[in-house]
C-alpha cells in the first residue's frame, strides 16, 4: 500500500455535493481508501480569474493502484460528475469538479501524461492549504515538506468553510 494525495475541488453547480460524491467513489476504487480529508476552503479563482472562486479540499488515499490506474479513475470520477476535459474546454476554466493526483508516495514520475509530483503543487495555496492540513509533514520530492512551501507562498485570501 501507499499514500496518496489528491487535490479535488470545483466552481461550478453544488461543488459540496461534488467533492462529497468524489470522495465516496475513491472509497469504492479497488484496494483504496481514504485515509484523511481536509475541511473544504474557499479559494481565489487561479489561472483565468474571471470566474467564480472555487472551493478546495484534499485527500490522503491508501491505495495498491498503480500511480497510472489511478489517474484514470480520478478522471472517471470527474467525468461521472460533468467534468468536460476536451479540446474545447478552457484550460483552468470553471468546472465541476477537479481531481489531481498530487503524490504518489515518495514517487517522481514525469511523462507526456502524467506528472508526480503535481507540477505546480508548490506554487499553489489552494492545494498547499488543505494538504497541510491532513500531511503538513509530507515530502514533495524535489521541492520539502508541504508546511515549509505553504510558509513561502501568500495564502491569505483563502477562507476554511465552517
Amino acid at each position: 500500500m501507499v499514500n496518496a494525495c489528491i487535490g479535488l475541488g470545483g466552481n461550478l453547480g453544488d461543488v459540496p455535493v461534488a467533492i462529497a460524491g468524489a470522495l465516496a467513489a475513491l472509497n469504492l476504487l479497488p484496494d483504496t481508501r481514504v485515509l484523511r480529508c481536509s475541511r473544504l476552503y474557499r479559494t481565489p479563482a487561479w489561472g483565468h480569474t474571471a470566474q467564480p472562486d472555487f472551493i478546495n479540499t484534499a485527500a490522503v488515499l491508501e491505495t495498491r493502484l498503480p500511480p497510472r490506474t489511478l489517474l484514470t479513475e480520478l478522471l472517471a470520477i470527474e467525468r461521472a460528475h460533468g467534468r468536460d476535459r476536451s479540446g474545447d474546454a478552457q484550460r483552468w476554466g470553471p468546472r465541476t469538479l477537479d481531481l489531481d493526483l498530487l503524490l504518489y508516495g515518495d514517487a517522481t514520475i514525469a511523462s507526456a501524461d502524467l506528472h508526480i509530483p503535481h507540477p505546480h503543487l508548490h506554487e499553489r495555496a489552494f492545494v498547499l492549504v488543505p494538504l497541510a492540513e491532513i500531511a503538513p509533514d509530507a515530502s514533495v520530492p524535489g521541492r520539502g515538506r508541504v508546511r515549509d512551501l505553504l510558509a513561502a507562498i501568500d495564502a491569505g485570501a483563502i477562507v476554511a468553510l465552517d
